[in-house]
Formats: C-alpha cells, sequence, structure tokens
C-alpha cells in the first residue's frame, strides 16, 4: 500500500515542453500526497530522457509503441492499481494546475461516498479568464456528448453527464469494479465511455468549481500549418466516427437508438459531402474506414465478457 493518496498519471508523446510546464506546476501544488507517474508512449524527441534528468522524483514507464490515450494511460492506471493508491487522476500534459487544485478533490471524494470521480474547472491555459471545460452533457437520445463552456458561479459541487480525460480523479476502487479505459479506442470518446460505464455502477459525477487548471486545448490534434486537408489529421476523423459509433453500439438502446444511429449517420454524411466538395480525398477515406470498422470492430474488453 502506497503511502500517498493519488497517484497522477501523466502520459507523454513527444511533448517535452508541455509536459515539463505541468511537472514544474505540479511542484508547486499545495498539497504533496500525490507520486507522479509519467508514461512515455514511444516517444522520438528525446524528450523522455530530458523529463528524466530534470524530474528525478517522477515515476517514469516507457511504451515500446505509441498505444494511444487509452492503451498508454492503462499502463499508468495498472500500476496504480498494483501499488494500491487510493485515488487515480488523469492530467493532460498540456495542462496546468493551480497550486491548491488537489485538495478540494479530495475532499470530495472522501466526504461523499456515491461519488465516482470528480474533475476540476478548467480554463484555457492562453485565455485564463475563459472555461474550457465545466462539465459535459451527453444526450442518449443522439449518443452525442458535448463539453459545457458556460460556467454556472457556484460554489459546490454539482453533477455532470461525464468526465473528460484531461482530468479526471476517481476512486481506485470503483476502476477496480469498472476496469480501465477500453483500449480499443485508442483516442477520442474513451472518456464518455469511462464515464457511463462508471454511471452504471451506480456512482455519480462531479464538478468540483473550487479546483481549477488550465488546459492548452489541441495540442497534440492540429497540425501547426495548414494543408491541402487542413490543419486536424485524417485520423483524428477516423476514431471519432470510428469510436462514436462504437459508444452507440455499446451505450445506446432501443427505442432511443433509432434516432441516434439515424442522427449520426447523416452526420457523417454531411461530413463526407463537405470534405468531397473541399477535395479532401484522404479526411474522406478516413471518414469511410470509421464508418466500416466502427460498425463491424471488436469493442468489449476481456473484463467485460
Amino acid at each position: 500500500m502506497e503511502d500517498c493518496l493519488v497517484a497522477i498519471i501523466i502520459l507523454n508523446w513527444n511533448g517535452y515542453s508541455y509536459t515539463r510546464n505541468c511537472l514544474h506546476s505540479l511542484k508547486r501544488a499545495t498539497s504533496k500526497d500525490f507520486k507522479i507517474i509519467l508514461v512515455d508512449n514511444a516517444s522520438s524527441d528525446g524528450s523522455l530522457n530530458q523529463l528524466k534528468e530534470e524530474f528525478e522524483e517522477v515515476i517514469y514507464l516507457q511504451n515500446e509503441e505509441n498505444l494511444g490515450f487509452t492503451g498508454g494511460n492503462n499502463v499508468g492506471i495498472q500500476y496504480a492499481l498494483d501499488r494500491g493508491f487510493e485515488y487515480i487522476m488523469l492530467l493532460n500534459n498540456d495542462t496546468e494546475v493551480k497550486e491548491d487544485f488537489m485538495e478540494p478533490l479530495t475532499n470530495a471524494l472522501n466526504t461523499n461516498d456515491s461519488l465516482g470521480a470528480v474533475q476540476p474547472l478548467m480554463y484555457y491555459l492562453h485565455d485564463k479568464t475563459t472555461v474550457w471545460n465545466a462539465g459535459g452533457k451527453y444526450c442518449s437520445w443522439t449518443g452525442g456528448s458535448k463539453s459545457i463552456k458556460q460556467f454556472k458561479n457556484v460554489s459546490v459541487p454539482y453533477a455532470t453527464d461525464w468526465i473528460t480525460g484531461c482530468c479526471v480523479l476517481v476512486r481506485t476502487s470503483v476502476v477496480r469494479q469498472v476496469g480501465p479505459l477500453n483500449q480499443h479506442y485508442f483516442a477520442y470518446f474513451e472518456d464518455v465511455d469511462w464515464s457511463l460505464r462508471i454511471q452504471k455502477a451506480g456512482f455519480d459525477l462531479a464538478v468540483i468549481p473550487h479546483s481549477i487548471i488550465y488546459h492548452e486545448a489541441g495540442a497534440s490534434l492540429k497540425s501547426k500549418s495548414k494543408g491541402k486537408e487542413g490543419r486536424i489529421s485524417p485520423k483524428v476523423h477516423y476514431l471519432a466516427t470510428r469510436n462514436q459509433l462504437f459508444q452507440l453500439r455499446k451505450h445506446v438502446n432501443l427505442p432511443k437508438s433509432i434516432i441516434a444511429w439515424a442522427y449520426q449517420l447523416g452526420k457523417f454524411t454531411l461530413f463526407a459531402v463537405y470534405f468531397l466538395v473541399r477535395n479532401r480525398k484522404k479526411k474522406l477515406a478516413a471518414t469511410y474506414s470509421g464508418l466500416v470498422d466502427g460498425l463491424t470492430l471488436k469493442l468489449t474488453q476481456p473484463h467485460e465478457k
């Protein structure tokens, strides 16, 4: 059993400057009741060695290949489970935390047994007065999920339909019950899936507004230069399309599924028409592949059989 309460898992993939700034912000945290587990997803930019030289107190785990957001974080989650931490936090490397961000999160879980996971209030890193995420809304009639961008000026925790993987603090006992992130997602929608599974297990989710972090938002999503296919990689469209269908297959049942499937397939058809008109052939092909794989590929983890 670890003496520290929280295992903070940070995933690094060729992101030295972001990860470095995140780790420095954690050094300034007023709570010291945590250990940082940095999982490197087969970086090729030398960032892992640089970070090891600067942050000797961090626990480093190195993957031989890029396992995506789900696989990379699951390596850290398993490490934390094996060592008996009470809570597990997933924290994006392109975030910086406010000094007192941890205490409100752990206090919320310590004082409310019905809560399975909580999140802080998240602002943009480049504009610390504008909310990036204040929780999430999920509509079972469309299978759609979106982030809440408007923060109601409240001082008490409030319920949320889902929690973004950018920063989530979850009970280790809940992870043992519902399992880690679904490895098949690789990236995108895995946090919605995890949140829905936690709720189906009987636990609530909440935003803790007294806990604040700042997020770069989209650091790994967009390329720095705009090409013929735009800034967003076709792979992103593939994963978003495929994983949206994964989510429909797993979490939406009749009669809602009739409307949800019609809505989502109609949405992807419009995307395809747009890509066709803009002559973005790679994104068109990626969307088609996402539709095919979303309908046919396995999406159940071994522990869920």
